[in-house]
């Protein structure tokens, strides 16, 4: 891996929730810069998660989470991170978190966590004939040559290495449209050994990637005149431990987008072909005719 700690040193510094012990269940973050001057959706899903994390015990990790993106959040004003302890059972730990920016919520989200348990054991195999992330041009391969404010910020400030198999729709559509997209990611620098981060930085990674599918299949990129995006909802399940300093492979797919909006789901695989996490998210995707 080369080693890029630079680029991960924001990532996990807005991370890092301030927290008083007088308010043990309310949370403190920051912002990281972005082009259309919004918060980044899956930064508010790690920080909630992190958050609700810091009110478990250590040895209950999260297995699930469904949240909903309410309102688009400011950078310059920091996140308030409220928990609400819904539930401490034998097993299973469930928090509330609501991401609150002048008071009123810009992210509502529920997780589950549960305590390692043996049990019924079996995972969907990853695809066979996918091309390994070392065949594939990256982010940086694209974006690097281009003289543009959005080009540059996303190959300087990137903590990512993203790669597409059957290529990026950053400059203009796939070649064919397909629902189907697969794509490689791993963070750029190595990260510490603490599995409730890995977990929160997948929620952070995958967001950037979820309704491509939607553009694929409509014909659309990320530069289609007049596009308008935006993440609903979130879910998320962990199956198994996940390292993002590790390749993962997200299986993409898109079943459905109607009235303005378009359903994104994901398998992630780890290089060896172990199934970690599934995905699926709805977003606003409004294209002019």
């Amino acid at each position: 891996m080369t080693d890029q700690p630079d680029r991960m040193a924001p990532v996990l510094d807005v991370l890092r929730l301030e927290h008083d012990p007088a308010t043990p269940d309310v949370f403190q973050g920051r912002s990281l810069p972005q082009p259309n001057g919004r918060v980044f959706g899956g930064q508010v899903l790690a920080q909630a998660l992190l958050a609700a994390g810091a009110t478990v015990a250590e040895d209950r990790l999260p297995h699930s989470l469904h949240g909903y993106f309410l309102r688009a959040g400011v950078i310059e004003q920091p996140i308030t991170f409220a928990v609400e302890r819904l539930r401490d059972g034998r097993s299973f730990t469930a928090r509330r978190t609501h991401a609150l920016q002048d008071g009123v919520p810009i992210l509502s989200m529920i997780t589950s966590f549960q305590e390692r348990q043996d049990g019924i054991e079996y995972a969907d195999p990853i695809p066979e004939g996918i091309p390994g992330p070392d065949e594939l041009r990256s982010a940086f391969d694209i974006l690097g040559p281009i003289d543009h404010p959005v080009a540059k910020f996303w190959t300087q400030e990137a903590a990512f290495d993203v790669r597409h198999v059957d290529g990026a729709l950053y400059l203009g559509p796939a070649r064919v449209r397909s629902g189907r997209q697969a794509v490689w990611f791993r963070a750029l620098a190595p990260l510490p050994d603490d599995q409730l981060l890995h977990r929160a930085l997948l929620a952070y990674a995958c967001d950037q990637v979820m309704l491509e599918p939607v553009l694929r299949r409509s014909g659309a990129s990320w530069v289609s005149r007049g596009l308008s995006i935006a993440s609903l909802d979130h879910g998320m399940w962990w199956h198994r431990d996940v390292r993002v300093d590790d390749w993962l492979l997200y299986i993409q797919s898109t079943p459905s987008a109607q009235g303005g909006r378009g359903l994104g789901a994901a398998r992630v695989f780890s290089q060896d072909g172990t199934l970690v996490a599934s995905v699926a998210q709805e977003g606003m995707v409004r294209v002019p005719d």
